[in-house]
């Protein structure tokens, strides 16, 4: 039993049903009960054997010498290799789907998919659209304001709404705003931002000469850094109330410190960038979080990431204790990954 491959099957059978039974109980796992459950009879001298042998190769503790096994990290690792994530029930899919739809913007819908990956799972759920690269130009908007000021109001192609106001070394009349918006929009709608803003440059030293009038105007906004966008992560989490009743057996200072990492952005998307590897569109498990805090060395992160329409990527997990519905909970990331992802931006 060096390793999981070498456990027999009837040993993986046994190791597979005492993660089960802990999961569902939380208790340690007695040879008899395991003995009592099973299809085909085995005496519960031989199912002791067995966990003894599980025991030795690490993947069960015993922590009295009368009671009964509880498994480890690796059982759970094994237990989790043997699952895979399958579709929800139709009319359970069908109602998370609808709520999702109803959300229109990339921000609501990342609040939403954390909202019911915590109602379905009673874990914590994270959510999380990452920026693309060069955003898409959808449209723009120019208003003037008092004093030389502009807003600048950039549409996105996921739909995203950039504000922000300018001050210019000389005014522009709402006649001249309206012309700028004009001609950024018919020529640069659909453009990647980066790739729009090279092309007015050029253009913009290419008519110097001829003193283009909209393209003269248009080089104070330019200057101003028009076309461009400040592209933050959008990022919810929702449910970590829900780790206050799991027996993490942490300190109650150490638990502080979790939530208190738990409220942080950057932590929350480092921990999803670092532990959700696999290829978008596959459902990721990773047991045992203690690399990405001390406190998280009794979780586990289940996820998705996929890639949206408009190029940006997003994320979906499910974070809990390592004594949790494992099938569930990869059955809802897999729904909600992929509703997520077949929406239109």
């Amino acid at each position: 039993m060096g390793d999981d491959g070498a456990l027999n099957a009837r040993a993986q059978e046994i190791l597979h049903s005492i993660v089960r039974t802990y999961i569902q109980t939380g208790e340690p796992v007695s040879s008899r009960y395991i003995a009592r459950r099973r299809n085909h009879p085995l005496s519960p001298a031989s199912i002791r054997n067995v966990m003894a042998d599980l025991t030795d190769a690490g993947y069960l503790s015993q922590p009295h010498t009368s009671a009964g096994r509880i498994p480890t990290e690796r059982a759970f690792r094994s237990y989790v290799h043997s699952l895979t994530a399958r579709p929800m029930r139709f009319a359970e899919g069908e109602r998370l789907r609808l709520e999702l739809s109803e959300a229109n913007t990339v921000e609501s819908r990342v609040e939403c998919s954390s909202r019911m990956l915590t109602q379905v799972t009673l874990n914590v759920g994270i959510a999380a659209a990452l920026p693309a690269t060069s955003q898409v130009l959808h449209r723009l908007e120019l208003m003037a304001l008092a004093d030389r000021r502009v807003l600048i109001i950039l549409v996105t192609g996921d739909h995203s709404v950039h504000n922000r106001v300018v001050m210019l070394d000389e005014a522009l009349s709402a006649d001249d705003l309206n012309s700028i918006r004009n001609y950024v929009n018919h020529h640069f709608s659909g453009w990647k931002l980066d790739k729009a803003r090279r092309e007015l440059l050029r253009r913009i030293e290419e008519e110097r000469a001829t003193y283009d009038a909209i393209l003269r105007r248009l080089t104070l906004l330019y200057q101003k850094g028009l076309l461009e966008c400040e592209q933050t992560p959008e990022v919810h989490m929702e449910g970590a109330s829900n780790l206050v009743a799991v027996d993490l057996h942490l300190t109650r200072e150490r638990m502080r410190d979790l939530f208190r990492a738990l409220e942080e952005k950057k932590r929350l998307l480092e921990l999803l960038d670092r532990f959700l590897e696999l290829p978008t569109g596959e459902v990721a498990v990773r047991i045992g979080l203690e690399e990405a805090h001390p406190a998280m060395k009794e979780m586990a992160l289940i996820g998705m990431t996929f890639a949206m329409p408009s190029g940006m990527q997003a994320k979906v997990a499910v974070l809990g204790p390592m004594r949790m519905h494992y099938e569930k909970a990869m059955s809802a990331v897999l729904h909600i990954g992929r509703a997520f992802e077949s929406l239109p931006t």
